[in-house]
């Protein structure tokens, strides 16, 4: 079951992008910044196969994945700054944000200030919700995107890179992967359960 979850979401992703090229990857990079926990974790690796393989060029991979950051978060950033916190603790548990990360990222702006976005975008998991509390925070527009796009590139490049240097060993690594597959489903059960739990304790808290 979760080999087939996993073959069907790596079959979207190579889709795309093979249908659509650097536009493909740009908006792969943009649905995982927007909030859907879309990783990029594969979407840049496969576009760095694709460099090995003569389709694609390194420099614009990490360019096309940084473009896409940066139109997804701008819907992100358009929630946070005109619905305000009250909007995103009210429907952030459908994208596995609580109260409690909010206030997390709130200390992380505190602490941080603008370079804050910069240093989330270089950062697992947090670098997809990082726009919503940008907009809450009312970051100015052209700082959040410029930021967001100095720090997606290297995460971008980087990724893309591995996929590059992969090259020749992607079927050996593919099937070394399927080995956690069982790790992986149990991550993908625990995940599961806490968000229905988490949705569940929201509307709870809220009468529903």
């Amino acid at each position: 079951m979760v080999s087939k979850i996993l073959a069907a979401l790596s079959c979207f992703i190579i889709a795309v992008i093979s249908a659509g090229g650097y536009a493909g990857i740009a908006v792969l990079m943009a649905i995982e910044s927007a909030c859907i926990p879309l990783p990029s974790e594969v979407i840049m690796p496969f576009s760095g196969y694709l460099v090995f393989t003569g389709r694609f060029e390194l420099f614009w991979v990490a360019t096309a994945g940084a473009i896409g950051c940066n139109i997804g978060s701008a819907v992100a950033y358009a929630v946070g700054y005109y619905g305000g916190r009250p909007l995103v603790e009210r429907f952030g548990s459908y994208v596995f944000m609580s109260a409690r990360e909010l206030d997390w990222a709130d200390r992380f702006f505190a602490k941080w200030g603008n370079s804050a976005v910069f240093i989330s975008r270089l950062l697992p998991v947090v670098r997809t919700f990082i726009a919503l509390p940008a907009g809450i925070a009312r970051m100015p527009q052209g700082r959040f995107h410029l930021y967001t796009f100095l720090g997606s590139w290297p995460w971008c490049f980087a990724l893309a890179y591995l996929g590059m240097k992969a090259g020749a060993n992607w079927d050996y690594l593919r099937d070394y992967f399927h080995k956690f597959d069982a790790v992986i489903g149990a991550v993908i059960v625990v995940g599961a359960i806490w968000f229905i739990w988490n949705h569940w304790s929201h509307r709870i808290k809220r009468g529903e």
